[in-house]
């Protein structure tokens, strides 16, 4: 069984203009979302992970850097966590699309949307759960812990795979910058531990 800390990387600026970043490059850390990144890695000191890995979008890496630093590893760059590919949408802004008709299936039918010339909420949920599965398969003796830094809705799609819940319910989940959700997950189960939580942590195992 694996506890996967899945973590949402810190604030950047780019959610200020109003605009979805998706997967564009040189979205760093603000200040707040360093102050965030050293919390998340202050507050896992003496937790035994032993693996970090992360999104190779900056402010994921940025977010995953303290953490890999505290445990003196190597931070396993995975393309597959990338944020969700939402094509033409990137760049724009919120307020222009939440004007579109189509963002009534975004918020309540998300399973039968896909972002034009991009991809699909299914389509990055199975990308990211494929992910997941690999590095619980590789880190699989009882109760490792490993660190896996990256973006809120594949976050959030993953806890609905684990959970058995409809894909079209993952918009309810909370999911926010600087956060940790934990999942216990194994071959035939899974369960949720916590869910975007910020730091300090009290359920994780410390090394002794």
């Amino acid at each position: 069984m694996t506890i996967l800390l899945l973590i949402r990387h810190g604030e950047n600026d780019y959610v200020k203009t109003g605009k979805m970043a998706g997967r564009i490059p040189g979205v760093h850390l603000n200040e707040k979302g360093k102050n965030q990144a050293r919390a998340l890695s202050d507050a896992l000191t003496g937790v035994p992970i032993k693996a970090v890995y992360a999104s190779p979008l900056e402010r994921a890496m940025e977010t995953a850097k303290p953490i890999s630093e505290s445990h003196a590893l190597k931070i396993i760059e995975e393309p597959d966590l990338m944020d969700t590919n939402i094509g033409k949408w990137q760049g724009r802004s919120w307020k222009v699309l939440r004007l579109m008709k189509v963002w009534k299936v975004v918020q309540n039918t998300p399973s039968r949307f896909r972002f034009p010339e991009g991809e699909s909420f299914p389509e990055c949920q199975v990308r990211v759960v494929n992910v997941l599965e690999r590095i619980i398969m590789k880190h699989d003796k009882p109760r490792d812990v490993v660190a896996v830094v990256f973006h809120a809705d594949p976050i959030k799609l993953a806890v609905s795979h684990f959970l058995g819940l409809p894909l079209d319910n993952f918009q309810r989940l909370g999911c926010d910058t600087g956060s940790l959700t934990a999942i216990f997950a194994g071959e035939s189960s899974a369960s949720l531990l916590k869910l975007n939580q910020r730091p300090p942590f009290d359920f994780l195992p410390k090394k002794k």
